[in-house]
């Protein structure tokens, strides 16, 4: 399969993308054969001494930041309403809870700051990027989509959070304005609304097909009561009967102590009965989960354990009771570089989803200028090939939903190791 490349810098800013015409390689349009709407896109760069792909992103989930000493990166930003960044003529608006107070308004700040990195690696591309405050509330939102639709964007990216999703997503609609949100809650998703985010679903599917692949056939589950874990059981038992296994147990645990101790005993007392245990949560959850399996004599010598794409922090990676188990994570070389460029800029490091952001940029960037004139019809977001990013290849499928390839790793209690990297391209069709 053919690939369509932007390339970027080298020298001291390797990992950076530029368009610039002496620094980029030449974009590429082909097409598979015999299919028209196949097309893969990717940003690429090369770095001074190795040939390596810059992907856009995407994120699963939680990896290690990379902290300078320097702040949380977001105080610098300068993030009201109407703020442009870019010339070109095609208008992309980006929704973000900048005057929400505590965590929303941290997380708006940071992605306005990745999105700004993003216009930086591509000084050349032909959009203006506008941000629009959606205030963190449904109905701010909901002003800031009109506001963005009366003023000619062709395409939203964002909001962050469902509530604000569900508020914008019939503007929208009726001005015929495709939506590329951040929420991770795949029921926001449908027709014009496409989610770049960490869905669980793909992360119960990349475990569990590498369970599968290694003859895992009774599988057991300890996840969260809640609407997580209802969302996660959900995928997992669909996955499992894909894949030819059976679920034998699963047990919901509240946070607490004392329920997470008598619910993970109660499925260690059934061990004999399953030889694969998907524990999805994270935090201290995981934590007490891992030392009550400990405790009552199940280790993952005895079972496989698996993670979700929240087990990567490093409290997780370095508990030497989860030592031996897996969990899929994007492939961590280009965050890395994404992370580092972001802290050199800003003073600090990202909160690890600002790549969305970031991401939606570069997609928007490179769609206009491959495709032109209808750069962001659902031909062109849905193309079963999908597209590169920061975490790894992803594509959007036709319900606003997506898929992610993603690597597995393995706990080793002090640290990780790459068990099997991530796939570089679908395999199927994307039905």
């Amino acid at each position: 399969m053919r690939v369509n490349e932007f390339g970027g810098r080298d020298g001291a800013n390797a990992g950076a993308v530029s368009v610039k015409p002496d620094r980029r390689q030449r974009v590429r349009k082909s097409l598979d054969k015999g299919t028209s709407t196949r097309r893969r896109i990717k940003w690429g760069w090369f770095a001074r001494t190795a040939a390596g792909i810059f992907t856009i992103a995407a994120v699963q989930a939680c990896t290690p930041t990379f902290n300078t000493g320097g702040g949380s990166g977001v105080e610098n930003a300068v993030v009201s309403t109407g703020e442009t960044l870019g010339s070109g003529t095609v208008r992309v608006a980006m929704l973000l809870p900048q005057s929400a107070s505590g965590n929303a308004g941290t997380t708006g700040r940071a992605y306005r700051n990745a999105a700004e990195l993003a216009t930086r690696d591509f000084p050349d591309a032909n959009i203006q990027l506008a941000f629009y405050d959606s205030g963190g509330t449904p109905s701010s939102a909901q002003i800031a989509a009109n506001k963005a639709v009366a003023e000619g964007a062709k395409l939203i990216l964002g909001p962050l959070f469902a509530s604000e999703v569900r508020s914008v997503a019939p503007v929208a609609r009726r001005a015929r304005v495709p939506v590329v949100a951040f929420s991770s809650d795949s029921t926001v998703a449908g027709s014009g609304v496409y989610l770049l985010s960490f869905l669980p679903a793909n992360n119960v599917n990349a475990v569990i097909d590498f369970a599968a692949a290694r003859g895992k056939r009774a599988y057991a589950a300890l996840v969260p009561n809640d609407g997580y874990g209802a969302v996660v059981e959900a995928a997992f038992r669909q996955r499992v009967a894909a894949r030819g296994g059976r679920v034998i147990t699963v047990e919901r645990y509240q946070s607490g102590q004392a329920d997470v101790q008598a619910k993970a005993a109660k499925i260690a007392g059934e061990a004999q009965r399953y030889d694969t245990l998907l524990i999805p949560g994270a935090g201290q959850d995981i934590e007490k989960i891992a030392a009550s399996l400990t405790a009552a004599g199940l280790s993952s010598s005895k079972v496989t354990y698996l993670g979700s794409g929240q087990w990567d922090d490093g409290s997780i990676q370095n508990n030497t009771n989860l030592a031996g188990a897996f969990y899929p994570a994007p492939d961590r070389k280009s965050y890395d570089a994404f992370a580092q460029r972001y802290s050199a800029a800003f003073g600090g490091a990202p909160p690890r989803r600002a790549s969305l952001a970031y991401d939606g940029v570069v997609l928007a960037a490179g769609l206009v200028r491959q495709f032109g004139r209808d750069p962001f019809s659902q031909t062109v977001l849905t193309n079963q090939s999908g597209f590169a990013g920061v975490d790894g290849v992803f594509r959007f499928m036709k319900n606003g939903s997506n898929q992610r390839l993603l690597s597995i790793y393995q706990v080793t209690g002090s640290g990780t190791r790459l068990e099997r990297p991530a796939p570089k391209i679908f395999s199927d069709s994307g039905t």
